[in-house]
Order: C-alpha cells, then structure tokens, then sequence
C-alpha cells in the first residue's frame, strides 16, 4: 500500500515540473514574481509533509499563541526537526503543559498580547545574551469579540492580534536579523476582506465609534498583511524576510466567541469541508523552515504558494503609516 508521505515525496517533482498547482483551495489567483517558485504541494499537504527532511539543528524559533490548534502543531514540528522553539501561552502554566506535550527542545514562556509588561518580558527572555533568532511565528490571536473590549483604551483584537506582535517583532528585530536567514511568519485570514473598504480606521483604533465584531477582527487581520509589507521593506539588504501567511478554514480554539451554533455545525461539518491543524500549519512551516522561500519577502501566501490580493492588503503608504502609528502607541515599551 502506498502511504500518503511517499504520495506526497512522489508527487512534488512532478507537480512542480508540470506546473499543475495554479490555483489555491479558494480558487484565488497566484502571483508569480521572479524567483518565488510556485508550491509543489497540494493543499491539504500537512506540516510534517512540506517540512520531509529538514535539519533545524541549532535553530531558534518562537511560536505564539503554542498552547492549541495552529500554534501547538507548528511548534511540534518544528521542534521535531531539531529547532529549540520557545512556545508561549496567556499563562505559563499552559505553556509548561503545550510543552511538556511535544517531543525536542523547548521552552515554555508567558505571553499576554494585550499587556505590554508581559511583551517585554517575553522578549526579553528570548533575547538574552544577544541569541539569534531564526524563526518568529506570530501566532497568537482572538477572533470576532461579540462585544467591544479594550485595551490601553484601543479596540482589543487591535491589541492582541497586531498591536502586541508588533511590539513583541520590535523588541526582537536585533535577534532575527542576526540569524544566517531570520525569518518572521505572520498569521493573517481571509477575513482581512472584512476591515472597513477605507483599510484601516485611523480615527476609530478606540473601536467605540459603530462596533462591529466582523470589521474589527478585519482590520486586525489587515494590519497583519500591512506590518509584513513595511517589515519586509525595512528586511532589504539584510538576510532576513517576512511573510503573511493564510492557513484556511481551520476550526480552532480561535473560534470560541463563535456562536455555539456555528461551532456544533463546525464540529459536525469540519472533516468534510475544514483543515485540520496539521494543514493549516503547513504554510506557517514551510514559510518557517523550507528553503524554497529562503529569498522570498513580503508576500501573502495560502497553500504553500503566494497569492496576490491588491487593495489595502498591498498598500506600502498604509503600511509606512501603520509602522508609525504602532511605534507611537508602544513608544513607552521600546
């Protein structure tokens, strides 16, 4: 009986030479810039697969967000393969758990996005003794809050999902580009479509004026596309790259605020139409560790293979100013 792994291992010269993969799951169109090949793998290929063979040996990662889903798979096999991955989790008792959990070298460190104190810490038990930093998978998130939460008086998935990864990204900029080939993988969403058509709301980050769950969770998943367009830009001439990554429709803990209907129907439906964690960390890994894209900076990508969205998604003067604009809101955590 032929495995699924052999399946795979087979199939990626042959896909690559023939050029099938030209769609995504989602039927989105692939942008195909000079020296950015085009995924081999299939779509439901996991990470295990798109990872086949990878020595990580005396790399660093951080994972945010390790405790479940997206974040405890990437950091399984990335640590499988060698890496020391540090895993976070909103306590440290559920990161010790998330770690205890996975076989290789990790280490389990608290990690709250939306208070800063707790940013710094973590990034400064990551940073000591100047370590390079090979891998930095930001994560971590919270989904479609029913109700307007704030933090420092911001709209709270602002905070948690962006705001707190960025500052945690430039507290540890020193580190990543240190590395031989540091990376940064952003976990954005399709949802990112939800933000408000103007992109983001300059004069509404408080969330107060006309909540809504959907356009607020949006914006934070477009400043995730934005942050990765202006981080890659500041990466030129350095070693190290950024990129935005969309895993699909995986159903997770993120979806906890979902009503309770929509998470049955999620249970019941999932296998059918749904990743799994083990897929939809697949383009987190192999943007992580694959050398396919050791060059590749400043893309979005869904099943392995970069998609081009335009739009707010792509806009470098939004991103310039996002940078700006998340510098002076944590200035005072610099």
């Amino acid at each position: 009986m032929v495995s699924r792994r052999n399946l795979i291992l087979g199939g990626i010269t042959a896909a690559g030479a023939a050029g099938i993969w030209t769609m995504t799951r989602d039927k989105a169109p692939v942008l195909r810039p000079a020296g950015v090949p085009l995924s081999p793998y299939p779509a439901e290929a996991t990470a295990e697969e798109v990872t086949i063979g990878l020595d990580l040996q005396g790399k660093r990662a951080l994972v945010t967000g390790a405790t479940s889903g997206l974040g405890l798979e990437t950091m399984r096999v990335l640590a499988m393969h060698g890496a020391h991955v540090y895993g976070t989790g909103r306590n440290l008792e559920k990161a010790e758990l998330a770690c205890a959990s996975v076989e290789g070298k990790t280490t389990p460190l608290p990690l709250e996005l939306t208070d800063f104190a707790s940013v710094v810490a973590c990034a400064d038990a990551v940073a000591a003794g100047g370590q390079p930093l090979d891998m930095l998978v930001l994560n971590a998130g919270v989904m479609a809050l029913p109700e307007l939460e704030q933090a420092y008086g911001l709209e709270k998935q602002f905070v948690t999902n962006h705001l707190g990864h960025f500052l945690l990204t430039r507290r540890l900029l020193d580190n990543v580009t240190a590395a031989p080939q540091g990376r940064v993988v952003s976990v954005s969403s399709s949802a990112l479509k939800w933000a408000d058509p103007v992109g983001i709301e300059w004069d509404n980050l408080s969330g107060e004026r006309n909540y809504d769950a959907k356009r607020a969770y949006g914006q934070s998943k477009l400043a995730n596309c934005l942050m990765t367009i202006e981080l890659a830009r500041r990466f030129a001439g350095t070693t190290a790259t950024a990129n935005a990554m969309n895993p699909g429709p995986v159903l997770t803990d993120l979806q906890r605020h979902a009503p309770q209907w929509l998470v049955t129907l999620g249970d019941i439906l999932g296998p059918a139409f749904m990743k799994t964690p083990a897929e939809g960390a697949s383009t987190i890994c192999y943007l992580a560790a694959n050398p396919a894209v050791v060059d590749v900076s400043g893309y979005y990508f869904i099943d392995c293979s970069p998609v081009a969205l335009g739009g707010n998604s792509e806009n470098p003067e939004m991103a310039a100013r996002l940078w700006d604009v998340s510098t002076e809101l944590v200035k005072d955590y610099l």
